[in-house]
């Protein structure tokens, strides 16, 4: 246990009669399906182990009864885990008080979730300023905040609106803005966006990201969504029956998936959006030229296909001014998944007009 923002370690969460039994038993190796005929209990999450640094955005994605929801729940106890270690900040979750929760959940993590829960029969100033009302702060001083965190969310003018007058996308924004408002150290996203229409919802992933470039925040997002989870995801853990079946950055999801399980979620992914210079740079040869263009190392292999196709030598991958590795033409090739990758790649070229 170090200086993570959250440390988890060996998390279960078994509903059902005599659940704390299962774990350690030979019956916490059953199947989900067999461990509810044989025992008449779920394990919703199932020895679940993770680090989340300070600053980072730490997506974990699944599919829908994966475990994903329950586990955000277990990291503030809002559902009591069965078993396992959880720290927030170094600070044991699992041994706080009552009112040592209360304070948790109250100053420093606050969650946002799909369903927006704004007080209907408040003006959006009051909704964005009631954690910090629950806290004991003055009237004039937390409508002080909730304004300046209205404008930071590009909510300016609706102060005095009322729920009812915005539209979805306006009022996750008020969700979003009441959770920043009381400043936690911890940020919970419990899929926010999944209710969302597509545009609306593309425009708040770009607000998250936004914020988070902004203010800085640690946050833990749960989405089903994959396209999600690469653009938001600094890292990825991905979920399947409970547990957790590999955690890296987008990169190493599709680049290097740990099973037949994460490589059939990844299968579509255009490989030369996500994977960069670095992943695909090897040594040069003896005699390969090395006077070719130079492009840092966290270039995405799309962005790097016009500097290969305008010239017959290597591209150069460097990093801090040291040279990484090269990469020629028939590397960038090579590196996206036969099918889609090459047809993608040589599109690309002609539509610079470089091939």
């Amino acid at each position: 246990m170090g200086t993570a923002a959250i440390e988890v370690r060996g998390l279960w969460k078994i509903f059902g009669p005599k659940a704390d039994r299962i774990i350690g038993s030979p019956d916490a190796d059953l199947e989900p399906a067999q461990l509810r005929a044989k025992t008449g209990c779920t394990a919703a999450v199932r020895d679940v182990s993770f680090e989340v640094r300070p600053g980072e955005v730490f997506v974990v994605m699944g599919l829908s009864g994966s475990g994903k929801s329950t586990l955000v729940r277990c990291l503030t106890r809002l559902i009591e885990p069965t078993a396992g270690e959880l720290r927030i900040d170094g600070q044991d979750v699992r041994a706080m008080s009552a009112k040592q929760l209360r304070e948790l959940r109250r100053h420093r993590v606050s969650m946002v979730f799909q369903h927006f829960g704004l007080l209907p029969h408040r003006k959006v100033v009051d909704n964005v300023g009631y954690g910090l009302e629950i806290q004991g702060v003055g009237r004039a001083e937390r409508h002080e905040k909730a304004r300046r965190i209205l404008s930071l969310v590009g909510l300016e003018g609706h102060e005095d609106s009322y729920p009812e007058q915005l539209s979805g996308g306006m009022q996750q924004r008020v969700g979003l803005a009441r959770a920043l408002a009381v400043d936690p150290e911890v940020l919970l996203f419990d899929e926010p966006f999944s209710a969302l229409d597509p545009l609306i919802r593309r425009d708040m992933q770009a607000e998250v990201i936004r914020l988070h470039r902004e203010v800085g925040k640690t946050m833990v997002f749960i989405t089903h969504d994959l396209s999600e989870a690469l653009k938001l995801g600094e890292r990825i853990a991905i979920m399947r029956a409970g547990a957790i079946v590999q955690v890296g950055t987008p990169e190493e999801l599709v680049g290097a998936p740990a099973d037949d399980y994460v490589a059939d979620f990844v299968r579509d992914v255009p490989r030369a959006q996500v994977l960069s210079l670095r992943w695909i740079s090897r040594d040069p040869e003896p005699d390969e030229p090395l006077d070719g263009p130079e492009l840092p190392a966290d270039t995405v292999i799309h962005d790097a296909v016009p500097a290969a196709m305008a010239s017959d030598r290597p591209i150069r991958v460097v990093a801090d001014g040291e040279l990484v590795g090269v990469v020629s033409r028939v590397d960038l090739l090579g590196a996206v998944r036969p099918g889609t990758g090459p047809v993608a790649v040589a599109a690309s070229a002609g539509a610079t007009g470089e091939a």
